[in-house]
């Protein structure tokens, strides 16, 4: 069987993917700052010039990466409705679920706190993150609100302040996770973010 031959829009999109993949390995394990562009080209099997051929620089590979992890969450969101005759019950269960773990299933969590340093010193990849973090917040406003029209529960504070507090949550647990599992174990981060969601969002008391 011969082998397909791709077109060369084809053989781009598949370059540029293995440029992404490369990226987020060596930029988790050295951190944006010390990985090279060569590091990546060679993670991914490509030269320094087929690099740039398909990107324009490092910060940009980055913020791709960043934007595919983007939509990875928010598939993942989306799964709180599937079912068109979902219960409250049930909503309310795959919402707890997700916001109780969230904070351990993020590999590219440590990119997102890079990107945020990056972002402080880099007027020109600024703008683009923030774009970024805007629609985050924006989307998540959005799943809220249709959470709330199809579960019955009214929200207690207005939907874009609860997206800002649970995305800074999200990712204040994460680091403390992260970087001191020890002292914020699984069970506690578990049980931190399962209970703000509970008593914020869904408006329950103690159980």
């Amino acid at each position: 069987m011969k082998p397909v031959r791709l077109t060369r829009e084809q053989s781009g999109d598949q370059t540029r993917q293995h440029l992404l993949d490369a990226a987020q390995a060596v930029f988790t394990k050295k951190g944006f700052g010390a990985a090279s562009v060569e590091a990546v080209a060679a993670d991914a099997g490509y030269t320094r010039g087929a690099f740039y051929s398909n990107v324009d620089s490092k910060a940009e590979l980055l913020l791709e990466v960043l934007k595919r992890d983007h939509d990875t969450i928010m598939q993942r969101l989306s799964t709180i409705f599937e079912g068109g005759e979902a219960s409250r019950a049930d909503m309310e269960a795959r919402v707890l679920q997700y916001y109780s773990e969230c904070y351990q299933d993020n590999a590219c969590f440590l990119l997102w706190v890079e990107a945020k340093l990056h972002a402080s010193r880099d007027a020109s990849f600024r703008a683009s993150f923030n774009a970024l973090m805007r629609e985050l917040r924006q989307r998540t406003t959005d799943y809220i609100e249709a959470f709330s029209e199809r579960a019955g529960t009214p929200l207690t504070i207005p939907a874009e302040q609860m997206a800002l507090g649970l995305i800074a949550l999200c990712d204040g647990v994460q680091f403390f996770y992260s970087l001191d599992p020890q002292s914020v174990p699984a069970q506690f981060a578990h049980d931190v973010l399962a209970q703000f969601f509970r008593r914020v969002a869904l408006g329950g008391g103690s159980e």
